[in-house]
This record gives structure tokens, sequence and C-alpha cells, in this order.
């Protein structure tokens, strides 16, 4: 191996020139670090992606979900006596349903398909040390990783295409102060209020997974798969999002595409010199095999993408941005409350009085009391009966039952018991469009900055 660029030999997918297997020409013996590189990187990444969620990726059926395989047995009982036995974890696991990707399981997880693949490339080197490459199976490993990548990458680019992932902030996230928000929470924000930029973003992920899907483009898409990965990777870190482990595998990966190119994109990009066109034996050989398998790779691809666009589509309506509302949408200011009959009873605090309500989506309510306190509620509403309960998010047992009355669209009276208390309460309807964030809009002429 002459440097680190040359780890592996050049690669593309398909030579459609070629029709014998007879008259390719003997392939070099790879050096004995570039045989050890891919059977590590085979085991590794062929587990990982195994093990994953990319594999719900790849393995997409329409309103199926696949199923993490590392989260069911055997592997989740491995890692759980992992995490016990050897990195001395002594809570319960989380495992599944938290919606971070960098839980304990998953680290302990990565440390133990690192293992194996170790275990497996000593043992494979040992068993298989005279073979003087792996150009066929190397072949279709690329294949696999094409596919792995272009998967994910079409996935969450479809989820910012109609943008879902960072929804635009609820009405409880723009009353809130923005000191209360975690770094997350400013991220996830700042994307939502820019559907434009959200778009932007998904499209060049979706953009990457669509080349990687198609042969003769594949090394277009890998470079552009890394520029995306690593945009998402320093979000993920400057931002504290939970989904670092991951990101970084997809960078991992991305340049194990790449590696057997490195030295062509580097004599192009760095050297600013010439290369010819790469050369590789194809996958299968016969104009009609090579031409079946290309028609398979691009509906295969269009499969995916079309199914993550419609996922996509499906997340919006169900719970992001075009979810359904609730009918009492809206941030409501308290005018006037009574407690006990009284404006201002003894023995009540500025926590006790509210100062506004908060209706978004049909199941869930914010109350911000005087002291700027904000209470989230889970909501039951019954528009027939005209009865709302409210029940504490983090206490069901304390219940709050009023009726409500709307005489007009912005004016609401919430009438009944909280917290063991009768209460009257009289509402106006604040309009959004008046928050700068909403309501400031596009300029393309602008005098002086407009930074508030």
């Amino acid at each position: 191996m002459s440097g680190p660029l040359d780890v592996l030999p050049a690669t593309v997918e398909i030579a459609p020139t070629l029709a014998d297997a007879a008259s390719v020409a003997p392939s070099p013996r790879w050096s004995l670090p570039a045989r050890i590189a891919f059977r590590f990187s085979f085991l590794y990444f062929g587990l990982y992606i195994t093990f994953t969620q990319m594999l719900g990726s790849l393995i997409m059926v329409p309103v199926i979900d696949v199923p993490e395989i590392g989260a069911l047995a055997p592997m989740r009982n491995v890692v759980s006596w992992t995490a016990a036995h050897v990195f001395g974890v002594t809570a319960p696991l989380v495992i599944t349903g938290s919606g971070s990707g960098d839980k304990t399981f998953d680290w302990v997880e990565a440390w133990c398909l690192l293992m194996l693949a170790v275990a497996g490339t000593i043992a494979w080197s040992v068993v298989d040390r005279k073979r003087p490459h792996y150009e066929s199976l190397h072949k279709w490993f690329r294949l696999f990783l094409r596919f792995a990548l272009g998967g994910t990458l079409a996935n969450y680019g479809a989820i910012k295409i109609i943008p879902a992932q960072m929804p635009a902030p609820s009405l409880i996230r723009l009353i809130e102060p923005f000191g209360d928000s975690s770094p997350m929470g400013v991220l996830w924000s700042s994307i939502g209020a820019s559907a434009p930029y959200e778009r932007f973003a998904g499209s060049i992920e979706m953009m990457a997974g669509i080349l990687l899907f198609i042969p003769s483009l594949a090394t277009l898409g890998a470079l552009m798969c890394l520029a995306a990965t690593l945009h998402v990777f320093v979000l993920n870190m400057a931002y504290d999002v939970p989904v670092k482990l991951f990101s970084f595998h997809l960078i991992l990966m991305t340049l194990v595409l790449l590696a057997p190119d490195a030295s062509r994109l580097a004599r192009v990009l760095v050297l600013n010199r010439g290369v010819g066109p790469a050369s590789e034996p194809p996958l299968v050989y016969g104009r009609r095999a090579q031409r079946v398998l290309l028609i398979g790779q691009l509906v295969f691809g269009a499969y995916l993408a079309g199914l993550s666009l419609w996922n996509a589509r499906t997340a919006w309506f169900e719970w992001s941005t075009g979810s359904p509302r609730s009918p009492l949408y809206g941030i409501w200011d308290v005018e006037d409350m009574s407690i006990d009959g009284q404006v201002r009873p003894p023995l009540t605090s500025d926590r006790d009085r509210w100062r506004r309500v908060v209706f978004d989506s049909p199941a869930f309510a914010g109350v911000q009391s005087m002291d700027n306190t904000l209470s989230y509620y889970g909501s039951t509403l019954d528009a027939g009966k005209r009865t709302l309960t409210l029940s504490r998010a983090d206490d069901e047992s304390r219940k709050s039952r009023l009726t409500f009355e709307r005489s007009t669209p912005s004016q609401l009276i919430l009438d009944g018991e909280v917290n063991g208390r009768k209460v009257r309460m009289q509402l106006h309807r604040f309009d959004e469009k008046k928050l700068l964030l909403l309501g400031r809009g596009f300029h393309w002429v602008q005098e002086y900055p407009f930074n508030r």
C-alpha cells in the first residue's frame, strides 16, 4: 500500500462495455493492511447496519415498523449482561421508546459489535490469510453500504422536506422564556421556525441518498452524503442532540464508500491533476444481467425514497405541524379570575393565579401562572357537553374539571374546579401573529438589520 489514501482499489459499479468475464484481467493482490481493513469494515458495519435502526431504512414495508434487532434477544441480553458485568452499570437500561440514540444501551451495543468485529477479523485473517484479494465480495459490500446509507439519508431527508422532524414551534414554546430552552430545543425551534431552510437541508440529504442509488453517480452521492452527515454530526455535538453516535457512524460508512476513490479524488481536488475513469469488473457479467441489475437498483432506490416521503407525510399529519388542533386552539390571556368567589382570596400565591392558558393539540394544554411558571396538562375536551378536564402531567391525580363557554371566537369563559377550589375565568384570545417570530415575514429590501 503506497499511502493512507490507497486503502482499497478504485471501483465503479458497472462497466457497460464489458460482457464476458474471460476478458477481465486478474485483479492485483491487495496489501495486508487493505485486506485487514476490508475484513473489519465488512464485519463491523455489516453488524451495525443489521442490529440498529439502519436496517429499518433498508428494509421498508408500508404500515410496518421493522424492529431494531439489537433490542431483541439474544443481542439485548448480551448488551445487558455486558453493561452490568463489564461496565458496572447498575441502573436498568433504557432500551426502546426514549427517542435517544445515545443511551447507555446504544454505547454498550456499539462496544459489543466492535469486539465481535475485532474477534471476527482476527479469526478471518488467520483462516483466510492466503487469499490475495476480496474483489467480488467488496463489490457486493459496497452495494449493501450504498443502499443502507442511501435509505437512511432518504428517510431523514424526507422528514425534513415534509417538515415533520422539526415542526413549527408550538404555542407553548412561543411563550416560554428563551433561557428556559435546552440547546436541543433551541435548534429544533429555530429550524422548525424556517420551513424553507428545513426543506433545503432535507433536499440535500434526499439528493445524496438518491445519488447513492444510481451506480454511475454513487461517488458524487457519497461526497454529498459526507457533507450532509458532517453537518448533522456537528449540529448534534454543538446542540447536545442525542444522535451523536449514530451520525458518527454514518460519517465512517461514507468514508468507507469513498476510500477506493480517495487517491483519485485527491489527485483531482487537491493536486489539480487529471485522472482516467475508474475501472472494476461489474457485479454481474453479460449485458442483459447488467441491465437487469441496474434497473433493479433504480427501482428499489425509487421505492425507498418514495416510501420515505410517504412515511414523512404520515408523520406530518399524525404528530407534527399538520396534526389535529384543539377546538380551543390558541393562546388565551386571563382577563379576570376569581377563586372561591373572590378576586384575591387570602392565602393564594401568584402560582395559584393563571395568566395564560394555551390550547394546542387536543390532548395537551399549558398553563402559565402569574409568576410565569409553566405547567403542562393532559386535556380531555367534550365539545358537545362543553366540558374540559385537565390533569397535571406530573401528577395525574390532580384533575381540574371545567365547563367552557365561547360567546365569540376571541372570548372564552372557564368555570369549575381547579385543585379543589371553585374558579371562574374570563379569557381573551391573543393573536399569535403579533409575535415577531410568526409575523415578521421575509423582506428583499432592508435598510437596516432587523435583529431583535
